[in-house]
């Protein structure tokens, strides 16, 4: 099972063999820097906003900017 991203977000991995739920934060992370509002809702249907607002807070490699963008979309009415 995994969510329904666009498989350049990970270009680094091997896309079928990656662990979505190993790798939460690095999809998480990536979504936030690179993703489309699709790429948004595919991880909010998958992780949960819980999970997404967990993994961008505790993240280092996430700007201030990027950090507080998510805290904005993912209570918005365009990725719900």
């Amino acid at each position: 099972m995994q969510p329904s991203i666009r498989k350049h977000l990970l270009w680094d991995f091997d896309f079928a063999a990656f662990n979505f739920f190993a790798g939460a934060s690095i999809v998480i992370e990536r979504v936030i820097e690179r993703g489309d509002i699709n790429d948004w809702k595919a991880i909010v249907n998958f992780y949960g906003e819980d999970a997404i607002l967990f993994y961008s807070n505790k993240s280092k490699q996430l700007s201030k900017r990027d950090k507080n963008f998510t805290n904005v979309i993912i209570k918005s009415p365009l990725i719900h």
